[in-house]
């Protein structure tokens, strides 16, 4: 059984401030809490139930992963051999490889955050208007390139005719995605006009862009922060493997900081520091149970997650908010109550009894729907705005018969915090396809042949003997080796031994092998040659013919990143906007109107394609006439960041960019000089060649020197250098 020992424990510990706001704690009575238990379980039981058939599925494919037979299957006495030849572990490590390269591939996670055409919030475009700055500012604007206030001086304002200051240390250091820019300190100025500039010399901005790369560079650093790569690895697996991945969160997580303070005399004292980020965590598919009504996260009206935990895990949940100590205490009383399910034992490698190891406890989380008129009955307050007739979501954990946790949906708005991706989507059911299941007709079709052309091998391989024992004088050992010597009886005429060959099937169960390879090659999407298949033939041969087979090959994967980007991408990056929204901390501006984008497609082919645009439309914008009319400082930026490539990182800004190309323009000027210089027949001041020149080389009849390729007079015959 799949099974994360810490999914449990940090994906589920909603704020204490959050819940302080948000969430609502529920006292309810104890015959309150049996009947909102007896609701949970059944509703859990129908879960189950209708979940049986895609169990079958799982544990089907997960076999011919592992290369095992299933324990229903019996051999006959004369099947000697046991071979699985594990085809579908090669294609299942494939899809999941080429999903990783896609998603982590590019170095950057495959989720964007845009702006929208029409921005509300924050405008499209704004400049700075030094003319009319607002009345409030006391301060003079200088004239200067980057129109600074004068209490904040550039640090990059130097080197300028008349100027005596000299480079602080430290200007030119990067502080951080959050560093106050030119705008902010313009935007804080009053001197920030939304609207295009009018004037082309003013410079221009666009602070709905500003806010929402903002947001993407956040979103990704709690990614990373939170260990969230590893967490989709385990999901992308799962899901070529068993054709669905369910991923949870994001949830808050306390991480500490390991940090060391120097006290006054001088020892290391180490101080963690714990912070609040908000994590993700994989979530196996056998321990998810979704509203079997359902076909996808959107319509289903409840899930249910099951957790299995030890005496210590369960203890460990009375550090969370909300959790009934009182319960926890009674239901580690009761004993362990984890009762496993058929698959668990389908699934363990061993025949040993669970019940004779059994120290688990089950403890069931539930999210989902409930009737508000229902809500008030077992219990729960809600604000006499809410009709009976409406809808809230509750988020409720029970062991047992105990009631160990149960509070509204802190989230606003209202979601399941749960997101489940097909790898190949079944239009009727809420689980996908995987991998395994495609091909396994063709995995038992090989098993079979296999087998079969051992068996044959083993029959056709050796000698079989017919004696005739009439002819030989008894008593004799049938044993046979070299120079072994058969008496035989006096005046019997014929042969008395014949050795029997049997005829050789297996290069035909072989070729039939080698077909349904293939065939699983076509059902699978994944070709041999795609995952280092050798005996490279016909078109392969080539690099242009492996190109072609290559591109045609990622159509299949192309329909799998799509089904990741509708179904985890996009709503992970939505999750990640609204917790952000709702709980982060600190002052940063994030805010705007703001679209999540899912770039898992992008990163196959349209990225490739824009950046190519780009760099064609920049090499057409050097022209002279069209120069005037193209804001190259964007369309820098754009290409820098179509390349996967941060533009504040790599790109100057304005006042920057007046530095550098006054610095580059005296080094041209140099270069300039130098060269007329060396055509006026002076010595150059630097650099240069001293010395006579070379004279020049004898070209010969052949025009080249003496060598034998190149253009020139061809000698004919009479003449020299003449080979024929």
């Amino acid at each position: 059984m799949a099974d994360n020992e810490n999914t449990f424990l940090n994906a589920d510990s909603i704020y204490e401030e959050v819940e302080g706001e948000s969430g609502v704690a529920l006292t309810l009575e104890e015959d309150q809490q049996r009947n909102l238990i007896g609701i949970i379980q059944g509703r859990f039981a129908q879960a189950e139930d209708s979940r049986e058939t895609d169990e079958r599925r799982w544990l089907k494919a997960y076999e011919n992963y592992r290369g095992l037979y299933a324990k229903n299957v019996k051999f006959r006495e004369s099947e000697k051999s046991r071979v699985f030849v594990k085809v579908t572990k090669t294609k299942v490590l494939a899809a999941f490889g080429q999903l990783v390269d896609v998603i982590f591939g590019t170095g950057k996670f495959p989720i964007g955050i845009s702006e929208t055409k029409i921005a509300e919030g924050e405008t499209n475009f704004a400049h700075l208007d030094t003319a009319n700055p607002s009345p409030e500012l006391e301060t003079s604007i200088p004239d200067n390139i980057g129109n600074r206030i004068e209490d904040e001086p550039n640090p990059y304002d130097v080197g300028y005719e008349g100027d005596g200051r000299t480079l602080k240390p430290g200007a030119t250091f990067y502080n951080g995605i959050f560093e106050d820019t030119i705008e902010d300190q313009a935007e804080e100025a009053g001197i920030l006009v939304d609207g295009v500039s009018p004037d082309p010399q003013k410079i221009e901005m666009s602070p709905a862009q500003k806010a929402a790369r903002r947001m993407e560079k956040l979103i990704h650093d709690q990614i990373e922060e939170s260990n969230g790569n590893s967490e989709l690895r385990n999901a992308l697996l799962e899901s070529a493997l068993l054709g669905t991945g369910i991923v949870k969160g994001p949830f808050n997580f306390n991480k500490k900081l390991h940090k060391w303070d120097t006290d006054e005399e001088g020892n290391r004292n180490y101080n963690p520091l714990e912070v609040r980020v908000p994590r993700i965590e994989f979530v196996s598919c056998w321990d998810f149970y979704p509203d079997p009504n359902a076909t996808n996260m959107e319509e289903c009206e409840y899930v249910i997650h099951r957790h299995k935990m030890n005496r210590s895990q369960l203890r460990q949940l009375r550090n969370m908010p909300y959790f009934d100590e009182d319960a926890i205490r009674n239901a580690i009383q009761m004993g362990a109550n984890y009762v496993e399910k058929d698959f668990e034992s389908q699934l363990k490698d061993d025949a040993r009894s669970y019940e004779d190891v059994n120290s688990s406890f089950e403890v069931v989380e539930y999210w989902g729907m409930m009737d508000a008129e229902y809500a008030r009955e077992v219990g729960i307050e809600l604000p006499d705005s809410v009709d009976d007739l409406d809808e809230v979501q509750v988020n409720v954990w029970t062991c047992g018969h105990y009631l160990l946790r149960a509070v509204l949906n802190p989230f606003t708005p209202y979601r399941i915090p749960y997101n489940a991706f097909p790898y190949e989507r079944n239009p009727y059911n809420f689980f996908g396809i995987g991998v395994a299941e495609n091909m396994d007709d063709s995995q038992q079709i090989m098993n079979g042949h296999a087998r079969m052309a051992i068996d044959n091998l083993a029959m056709s391989g050796s000698l079989v003997f017919d004696v005739d024992e009439s002819a030989l004088v008894g008593g004799q050992s049938m044993e046979i080796f070299p120079g072994k010597v058969f008496r035989r009886q006096a005046g019997m005429p014929g042969q008395a031994i014949h050795g029997l060959k049997f005829p050789n099937t297996s290069q035909e169960n072989l070729m039939m092998f080698d077909k349904f390879r293939q065939l699983a090659d076509e059902q699978t999407g994944i070709p041999s040659y795609s995952h280092g298949q050798t005996g490279v033939q016909s078109m392969t041969r080539t690099a242009s013919g492996m190109s072609m087979l290559l591109g045609a090959s990622s159509l299949n994967i192309k329909t799998v990143i799509k089904n990741l980007d509708d179904f985890l991408l996009r709503p992970l990056g939505e999750s990640y906007f609204q917790w952000n929204m709702q709980f982060l901390e600190d002052e940063l501006d994030v805010k705007g109107d703001l679209e999540v984008k899912a770039t898992g497609t992008n990163s196959l082919m349209q990225k490739e394609v824009r950046s190519q645009r780009l760099t064609m439309f920049l090499q057409t914008a050097q022209s002279p006439a069209i120069a005037p009319f193209v804001k190259i400082s964007k369309l820098v930026s754009e290409l820098a960041y179509s390349l996967d490539l941060d533009p504040d990182e790599i790109l100057n800004d304005p006042e920057e960019a007046a530095v550098m190309a006054q610095i580059i323009g005296m080094q041209n000027a140099g270069q300039t000089n130098s060269e007329e210089a060396e055509s006026a027949g002076q010595q150059p001041t630097m650099g240069g060649i001293q010395g006579t020149p070379e004279q020049p080389q004898e070209l010969g009849a052949t025009g080249t020197g003496g060598g034998n390729i190149g253009t020139g007079n061809v000698p004919v015959a009479g003449e020299s250098e003449f080979s024929g």
